[in-house]
């Protein structure tokens, strides 16, 4: 049976691809970088989904597969190609070059390299031995991608590496090196490989100068060692915590068959690629369609301390280098809990050989809680249900930070996407005593810099069909009116349908939905079209001034929601190439430049939201997740509440603390 155009790549298929594209570059030498599923048309798609949904058979769209790649010339410096295979006639069919004046994605191999070339550099080397540390520390070099060059720089492709001091002596690897910063940035030149110049880091506080280098020789003395691992922790990890465990005696209520799941009325598919990570497809609920494509599209990370070089200290944690390929090999039992079903992707190396990236992606159920209770006073009896979830999850981890993502999926009709950020802050050097404005000392001698985290998450419905209607829906207060509002109670309910590709703003004082809905059916019950809705949440957006570098490259993190109208390709809400940028290119700014019309068409929906973090000392030295949940629910798209049919199924594992039963009744109902 063939693949279905929606599967990953195959690593056959990878590998065919690659021998095809270096058949076409014969006599030269290529560096892979990605070689990936290349998603078929949507308008080709459609139609093969539509025949699938239907019971019949339908073409086979060809499968074809997006290969990136360097071609290295004689001078060494290599010229980046995108070129897409269809694998089922064995050709090329498009091919581009990227001009100099755009960076493609960062590979892992480049970070390996800016950490060899550090230790090869004499100029990194003297640059350290004008610092004295404590016997059992060595250097440590983080890699990052350079951010945004600043106006006066020339267009060449560098990395930077962040430094900090690790304490050897424990022997423990994990020893925590965040704990101990160090005040100096090498950047490479990443076509020479060479350290072309290290930048040293002010480390003054509350009245010093945006450059004032005003550290001692040794540099880390008044640090102190933070560890997190549970064996270095001072007195070890409590004690007192009982084991809380997921029991699912009778395995899990999901069907699974290759990239198919079906769930409580679900049914979609999980893809995988090494830019977005999991994406979402083909979204029905009991046989209607609710949504063609569901993605987390881009992310950005601005800092605003003001001391050079940190203005360009802004990461987009999926453009830059791909949050797929940052995705951790999930642990059965702590990432995921319960009954678990992992889907595994396709990595390369730079000779395009494929392997198997295990468990980068789990599927499991859980519980959130009551789903929906109703007691009737008058008999006592209490009907009530539980909240089960269909969670699909992936984690990143992106140097000192991890982003969880999980699509959630519920009973009544309602998707979840929700966003956990964690991990350890990115904090620089402070002297002795000091504090900054531009962060907070969560422990001696690290100062956490203040930053952002801007989120983007791509939404293409498809409410009972692919032409759908975006509209806003307000209340706002009505004045009193002797005719129609004589004791001022009233509220006016407003809409506006979206009639051109706009942004628009979250509006809280006005409870402002945006509501995705079809014009042509309507809900036999409300006389209204049916849809499915959101509430943009009102979180602070960036910050940086719009004439900033840091603003004009991030122009989709400036307003939380723009409508646009489908275009094959247009996944990137920050634009294809962010690494290293000076402007936003090819994002929802310029789609929206267009101005087309999307009133009843092929629209896309990107929401966006911010996570405005000044650092805590409780975020030291790994912080809680902060968790922020975008809720997309039905909005007279049924005719009734579609969990009214969840069973009242008492827990029976459930006990008292005393060893009884799970409450004074008897049965298995939670309706008695």
């Amino acid at each position: 049976m063939p693949a279905h155009p929606l599967d990953t790549l195959s690593i056959e298929e990878t590998h065919r691809a690659r021998d095809l594209v270096a058949s076409l570059h014969p006599d030269t030498v290529l560096s892979f970088r990605e070689i990936y599923l290349e998603e078929p048309s949507k308008e080709e798609l459609i139609q093969f989904l539509t025949a699938e949904h239907a019971g019949k058979n339908a073409a086979h769209p060809h499968r074809t597969a997006l290969v990136q790649y360097d071609v290295i010339g004689s001078d060494r410096i290599p010229q980046y190609h995108e070129s897409v295979i269809d694998l089922d006639e064995e050709k090329r069919i498009s091919h581009v070059v990227l001009d100099e004046s755009q960076h493609a994605g960062l590979t892992l191999s480049e970070f390996d390299t800016l950490v060899d070339v550090c230790k090869a550099s004499q100029m990194f080397k003297d640059i350290c031995a004008e610092i004295e540390l404590p016997e059992g520390f060595e250097v440590i070099v983080e890699p990052w991608p350079y951010g945004g060059p600043f106006p006066d720089e020339e267009n060449r492709r560098y990395f930077q590496g962040l430094c900090f001091a690790r304490d050897t002596r424990s022997g423990n690897a994990d020893s925590n090196f965040y704990a101990y910063p160090l005040p100096f940035i090498p950047v490479m030149d990443a076509h020479k490989r060479e350290i072309i110049r290290v930048d040293r880091l002010a480390t003054g506080g509350k009245g010093d100068s945006l450059d004032a280098k005003t550290h001692s020789k040794k540099i880390i003395d008044h640090c102190k060692a933070s560890e997190y691992v549970p064996e270095l922790l001072k007195n070890g990890p409590r004690k007192n915590l009982k084991p809380l465990n997921v029991l699912q005696p009778e395995g899990p209520s999901f069907s699974v068959d290759g990239s198919l799941i079906e769930w409580q009325n679900w049914r979609f598919r999980v893809g995988f690629n090494p830019r977005e990570g999991a994406v979402i497809h083909d979204v029905h609920f009991a046989g209607r369609s609710v949504i063609y494509r569901l993605s987390i599209s881009e992310m950005t990370v601005p800092y605003a301390d003001p001391r050079g070089p940190f203005p360009r200290k802004q990461a987009f944690d999926f453009g830059d280098g791909g949050a797929g390929n940052c995705a951790n090999n999930l642990s059965l039992g702590c990432d995921c809990l319960g009954v678990i079903k992992y889907f595994d992707a396709v990595t390369i190396g730079p000779d395009g050989a494929a392997k198997v990236a295990p468990n980068v992606v789990c599927l499991h159920e859980q519980d959130n809680g009551i789903g929906w209770k109703h007691t009737n006073w008058r008999t006592g009896r209490a009907v009530v249900t539980r909240n089960r979830e269909l969670v699909v999850q992936f984690i990143i981890t992106l140097a000192n930070y991890e982003y969880i993502f999980a699509y959630k999926f519920d009973q009544a009709g309602g998707i979840t996407v929700e966003t956990r950020a964690t991990g350890i802050v990115s904090v620089v050097n402070i002297d002795p005593g000091k504090t900054s404005a531009y962060g907070n000392v969560v422990s001696p001698g690290a100062l956490a810099q203040n930053h952002q985290h801007v989120f983007c998450i791509r939404i293409d419905p498809a409410v009972d069909g692919y032409k759908n209607t975006v509209l806003t829906e307000e209340s706002h207060r009505a004045p009193v009116n002797k005719e129609t509002n004589p004791y001022g109670n009233f509220y006016e309910v407003r809409q506006a349908v979206l009639e051109r590709s706009q942004h628009l703003d979250a509006a809280p004082q006005h409870n402002r939905i945006i509501k995705i809905v079809n014009k042509s059916r309507t809900n036999p019950i409300s006389g209204k079209p049916v849809g499915y809705k959101f509430s943009p949440a009102p979180t602070q957006l960036l910050l940086a001034d719009p004439e900033s570098i840091q603003s004009k490259r991030a122009l989709f993190a400036q307003h939380h929601v723009w409508v646009t109208k489908h275009l094959d390709g247009e996944f990137y809400a920050g634009g294809r190439y962010t690494l290293q940028s000076r402007n936003e290119i090819g994002g929802v700014a310029d789609a929206i430049k267009r101005n087309e019309k999307i009133d009843d068409e092929d629209v896309v929906v990107w929401n966006v939201f911010g996570l405005t973090h000044n650092p805590r000392v409780e975020d030291w030295p790994v912080m809680p997740v902060e968790i922020h949940q975008l809720q997309i629910k039905p909005t007279d798209f049924f005719t009734e509440n579609p969990a009214i049919d969840v069973p009242s199924t008492k827990n029976e594992a459930s006990l008292l603390t005393n060893g009884a039963t799970n409450g004074t009744t008897n049965g298995t109902s939670c309706c008695k």
